[in-house]
């Protein structure tokens, strides 16, 4: 299979573009199909079932499929900022982290490069890549490019940003996104199923990020009591509290703050009230 065919009549997300990127259009990510790399290496600030002892083998896209007006990586997703990369240089760099020693190879914001990474990760597998892959995304996945991955992904590691489709169009420009990323997360369960681990090492299955926003307890009780029904009680839930005021988003109502502790403690009660156990206790 030749996955970057693809490129030519793009369904990689929950814009549906249908631009061919090969012949230079560009749909709502901007980008063509040159894969930008920002960077490569060890990272030791991911989950701890993902860094272990040794580190997450990380490789930061540049651009994104969303337009977070909250971004806190924005000179990479915004910016582009990155440099080309071919697929046996992709493939080169995976094999490289498995050399250092990392538990897995983390794809960042891979979305809009999906096809080229399963070129190269095919590739890496060919020339013994042993370790498990970490496809870390926004969330905003179409179900082809799932279908995509299907067998050669072991770990999802989604965002599940938005419940409200109001704030997902204000924030992020994807009004649809809660139903966009609700039908990724069922995709992503069927295919991997809970996490799972040997040893504190995470071997597959799916990890989902929610991050809270201040002044949207709504927002979070929604995305939280979804996982907990329909998709997993058992499901790992990285309940995040590191948000602060990005990019833009001192212009959006009622984000102009960090979170406080109060929010923080009734999300993770929203957690505990919806099921859910895993990833904050």
């Amino acid at each position: 299979m030749n996955f970057c065919d693809a490129y030519k009549d793009c369904q990689l997300c929950g814009h549906h573009c249908g631009v061919n990127r090969f012949k230079g259009e560009r749909g709502e990510c901007g980008l063509g199909a040159e894969v930008l790399v920002s960077s490569v290496g060890p990272h030791f600030g991911e989950e701890p079932e993902l860094v272990g002892y040794r580190g997450s083998g990380t490789i930061f896209f540049a651009g994104c499929n969303l337009d977070c007006r909250f971004c806190q990586n924005w000179d990479i997703s915004h910016g582009q900022q990155g440099h080309r990369t071919s697929i046996e240089k992709l493939t080169e760099y995976m094999l490289d982290l498995e050399k250092m020693g990392c538990h897995n190879v983390n794809f960042v914001s891979p979305t809009p490069f999906t096809p080229s990474i399963l070129e190269a990760l095919h590739n890496a597998r060919e020339q013994g890549l042993g370790i498990p892959v970490v496809y870390n995304s926004g969330g905003y996945e179409s179900l082809d490019v799932l279908q995509m991955c299907a067998g050669l992904v072991e770990i999802y590691m989604p965002d599940a940003k938005y419940s409200e489709a109001q704030i997902a169009g204000e924030f992020s420009g994807t009004p649809d996104y809660p139903e966009v990323n609700r039908a990724a997360l069922r995709e992503m369960q069927r295919q991997a199923g809970d996490l799972w681990e040997v040893g504190g090492i995470a071997k597959g299955g799916l990890l989902i990020r929610h991050l809270v926003l201040p002044n949207y307890p709504v927002n979070t009780r929604g995305v939280l009591e979804f996982i907990a029904t329909e998709i997993s009680a058992n499901a790992y839930v990285n309940i995040m509290d590191q948000y602060r005021p990005c990019y833009k988003a001192e212009l959006l109502p009622g984000m102009d703050r960090r979170l406080t502790l109060q929010e923080y403690e009734d999300a993770v009660e929203m957690a505990i009230n919806a099921g859910l156990s895993r990833g904050f206790a």
